[in-house]
């Protein structure tokens, strides 16, 4: 391991730049072995957390205005997104980067497309989320100041937590990630077919399917069972125009930097990606692997949103990426795309349904304040 720094430092930035290239070139060495997976079977989490959850999810009062919940940029009827290339966020406020998908948030390693928060915490997401100004600008002490104030929820909250026990922000915001980390992909044909049903998928998507773990070599940055490994890469995915068009836009991102401590954040006219986080300008243009699953439902794609289509992304890997990019051309002919894209449809299941359960009233307490 000694011998093997010292190299690299020896080689400089440039040389290191050439050592990661050749890393995640099409056919390298780390990608061996590397493949999908079928959505493991894993224990639900407490029912009655994840209800009290659901409530809260689409609940506009956890936003600073009440104007926005959680549903507003994560949808069920747009693949728990919001079908944008780049979010609005809280109103008066326009965002720069794509709202994800919360589906199959349980099996993330990552979160966010800078990958700034730990997978393994929906809770801190759903804090800061709720809290950020161009997201939904709650403070948490008014929000739970506000569920106290509405007797379904306390009755929720009992339940879930213990007799007695009152509204409380950092709950909340636990409650609430427990909820999205019970959205999964389900009945998706690609399971079928890994646990041996080899009729589950077409032909042409078998064919996909070689394609995906062979020659486009995806599988070694999209693997595991939700297909990302939850790195970040450099793919050179073009700047999506309206980014700097857009004044309000423009402001989220520096305002972003700015809090980030990103030094000379001004300057910044790209979306820099994990560099704002990480401040080492190796990681520029770094964002995190997409998961693959439910595809289907959550166009538009990439972390702004900058591909309309399938068919899009598709061509933009086979040309090796975008300027910058540490990807090599693949060489897919027309037909192999085809094949490719249609693999790429197994990996959605059933369209994941929640029904918003409504908005109860507010009621004044009659023992607020005495707690």
């Amino acid at each position: 391991m000694k011998s093997t720094n010292l190299k690299r430092t020896m080689l400089g930035l440039n040389g290191l730049m050439l050592v990661t290239a050749f890393a995640f070139a099409p056919g390298a060495a780390r990608a061996q072995g590397a493949d999908l997976a079928a959505m493991p079977e894993v224990k639900p989490g407490k029912a009655e957390m994840i209800e009290l959850g659901k409530h809260l999810f689409f609940d506009k009062r956890l936003s600073g205005d009440m104007g926005v919940s959680c549903a507003s940029c994560h949808a069920p009827d747009k693949g728990w997104g919001d079908g944008k290339a780049l979010s609005s966020g809280y109103p008066s406020m326009e965002y720069f980067r794509n709202a994800p998908t919360v589906l199959n948030s349980k099996h993330r390693k990552r979160f966010l497309w800078d990958g700034r928060l730990d997978g393994s915490d929906a809770g801190t997401l759903v804090r800061d989320m709720v809290t950020e100004a161009h997201t939904m600008n709650g403070d948490g002490r008014l929000v739970q100041e506000r569920l106290k104030q509405v007797p379904e929820y306390v009755a929720l909250w009992e339940k879930a937590f213990s007799k007695g026990s009152d509204p409380y922000s950092p709950r909340m915001f636990n409650a609430v990630g427990e909820f999205i980390k019970s959205l999964e992909t389900t009945n998706a044909p690609f399971d079928k077919f890994i646990k041996g049903d080899a009729g589950a998928i077409s032909e042409e998507a078998r064919a996909g399917y070689a394609l995906f773990k062979g020659k486009a070599n995806c599988a070694s940055c999209h693997n595991g069972p939700i297909g990302s490994d939850g790195q970040l890469h450099k793919t050179g995915v073009p700047e999506h125009p309206d980014v700097l068009k857009n004044p309000l836009r423009t402001i989220t991102m520096l305002r972003h930097y700015a809090t980030s401590g990103m030094p000379n954040y001004m300057n910044a006219r790209t979306d820099v990606g994990f560099y704002a986080i990480s401040k080492d300008l190796r990681d520029a243009g770094k964002f995190q692997t997409a998961q693959l699953r439910d595809l289907k439902y959550t166009a538009p794609y990439m972390h702004n949103g900058v591909f309309a289509t399938l068919d899009e992304v598709i061509d933009f890997y086979n040309r090796g990426g975008g300027q910058g990019s540490l990807l090599k051309p693949l060489n897919l002919s027309a037909g192999e795309k085809q094949a490719l894209k249609a693999f790429l449809l197994t990996l959605s299941g059933d369209p994941v349904v929640v029904k918003d359960p409504g908005q109860p009233d507010m009621q004044i307490r009659a023992n607020y304040g005495k707690n």
